[in-house]
Order: C-alpha cells, then sequence, then structure tokens
C-alpha cells in the first residue's frame, strides 16, 4: 500500500532526499564494496520501547532503488512496541538497500521519536477530557511528516498553516492597536475561524465581544487558567500553550481548558534508537 498524506509528495520527497545523500557520485562505498548481483536479507528494529511512524516512507526509499525488493511490513504507525521488536522484514539488492538504509532510517527515526513524545503527553493527561495538539514549530518542508508523526501519537492536528485558521497574536494586537480591533478586522475580512492569543484576563471579554470563535490563553498558571475558564463559561474552545512541559501538563489540563498546544514535541524530540541489520542471504 502506498503511503499518501494531503499535501505531501512523496515521490518528490524520495527523490530529493537520495539525490541529497547521492550526490553527483553516487553510493562509491556500495559501488566498490558489494557485488552487483548480491542480495540480502535485512530487518529494521526497535532498540527501545517507541510509537512507530513513518514505516510506509521507509518503504518508499528501498522501492525506489530496488523495484523488487520484497517487504514484510510487522507492525502499524501508531503501533506503541517494546524494544527489540521488529518492524520491516525486508529481501532484495543488496547495493540499493544499503543505499537507502540511511534515509530511511532517518526518517522513521524521527517521526517514531515525534510520536513517542507525543504520547507521552497524551498518557500524561489521560482522563482529564483535555486534547493535545501540536504547533507550527516544524522543521521547514517536514511539516506534514511531522505533524502525521503527533497524530500517530495521538495528538490532534493544530492549524496546518497561515492559511487554515486566523491566529491573533501578540504582535498582531500592538499593529492593530487592540485585541478587539484586531479581531474586528478578522470578522469583517470573512474569517471563519479566528484563534486569538490573551495573556491577561482583561483581553478575554473584548475578544469574545469582537467575535474570536477559540481562545488562545498564552503563559497563564493553573490558577489563572481555571479563571479564564469560568469566565469563558464553554462560549469558545480554550487552549493553554507556552512553556508546557511533562511534569507541569497535567496540572495544566485539570484547569478546564479544552485543548493544551505543546511546541516541543516537533521542536525537541529526540530521535527513536532503531536500526536496520542486513544479513547475507
Amino acid at each position: 500500500m502506498t503511503f499518501t498524506l494531503d499535501r505531501f509528495d512523496l515521490d518528490a520527497f524520495v527523490r530529493s532526499t537520495l539525490a541529497e545523500d547521492l550526490g553527483d557520485g553516487g553510493d562509491i562505498t556500495s559501488a566498490a564494496v558489494i557485488p552487483a548481483d548480491a542480495v540480502f536479507d535485512g530487518v529494521m528494529d526497535s532498540r527501545e520501547a517507541i510509537v512507530v511512524a513513518g514505516l510506509g516512507i521507509a518503504e518508499a526509499f528501498f522501492r525506489a532503488l530496488d523495484p523488487d525488493v520484497a517487504i514484510e511490513r510487522l507492525v502499524e504507525d501508531g503501533a506503541f512496541v517494546p524494544g527489540g521488536t521488529d518492524l520491516l522484514r525486508l529481501r532484495g539488492k543488496a547495493r540499493a538497500l544499503l543505499t537507502a538504509e540511511r534515509s530511511a532510517l532517518n526518517t522513521v527515526q524521527h517521526l517514531s521519536g515525534i510520536a513517542t513524545m507525543t504520547r507521552s503527553y497524551v498518557d500524561a493527561i489521560a482522563g482529564t477530557g483535555t486534547i493535545l495538539l501540536d504547533t507550527r514549530k516544524t522543521i521547514p518542508g517536514l511539516r506534514v511528516l511531522e505533524k502525521y508523526a503527533t497524530r500517530m501519537g495521538g495528538a490532534t492536528n493544530h492549524r496546518m498553516g497561515l492559511w487554515d485558521a486566523a491566529m491573533i497574536k501578540d504582535n498582531h494586537v500592538a499593529v492593530a492597536g487592540s485585541v478587539g480591533e484586531a479581531v474586528r478586522r478578522a470578522v469583517d475580512a470573512g474569517i471563519a475561524n479566528i484563534i486569538v492569543e490573551v495573556d491577561r484576563i482583561d483581553q478575554i471579554a473584548p475578544a469574545l465581544d469582537a467575535g474570536a470563535t477559540h481562545l488562545l490563553l498564552d503563559n497563564m498558571g493553573p490558577d489563572t487558567l481555571r479563571e479564564a475558564v469560568k469566565l469563558v463559561d464553554g462560549r469558545v474552545p480554550t487552549e493553554a500553550s507556552g512553556g508546557v512541559r511533562l511534569d507541569t501538563i497535567r496540572a495544566i489540563a485539570q484547569s478546564g481548558v479544552t485543548y493544551v498546544s505543546v511546541g516541543r514535541l516537533t521542536q525537541s524530540a529526540p530521535a527513536a534508537d532503531i536500526g536496520l541489520d542486513f544479513t547475507a542471504a
């Protein structure tokens, strides 16, 4: 089954990633060391407990260089697996598989690292009713993939970019003159989804009165968040954001906010420890 995501060109991603690695000379190591007709069996496995993400992309790298490679996917994206779990088994042309190895591993390690960190945050707020959101703090060019990985970890995607919702932040307010004026301009522009960042309780009423459809409560402690949630009284969704850590997220969620957004899911997740071991057939 071909891996597909909206707004993501898998073939172009594979081509550009392999081109970056191969340069003008190709894989000179494999060409020199590995016979052209050599066949290898390989297993991709986790060396630690992880939430898996990106296996379909890894398969695309191998198939790009060996269209006849035999691949058996042993787990699915989104699965939580213990260390030592085999993820993919493959058999094909040794040169091709060795050439694609790093690109495939880099992708799966990065995306699985994001999914694994995301799951830890989801688990930390289990039972509170609050939903975990990601952010736009993604590596340029990888947003669609990284937001896919947060979904595999159990989060919900926030807006994908600047185009699918308005988010009025402090600098927008500073230029517009006030929270209310900034929101009114967005309403007049016909924007349906208007997220407004507020960092003080006294900004909530002007934002709501002007037509905000979602409030982002920035860098507020749990007590202030509870006050804000009470004031909003369910009229629009509320989102806690800013400096959220694994050790603080539950107290934040227990304030009653609808969402908590965490930038470090995509900004700071460590790569998962995943390897690919080949054995001569």
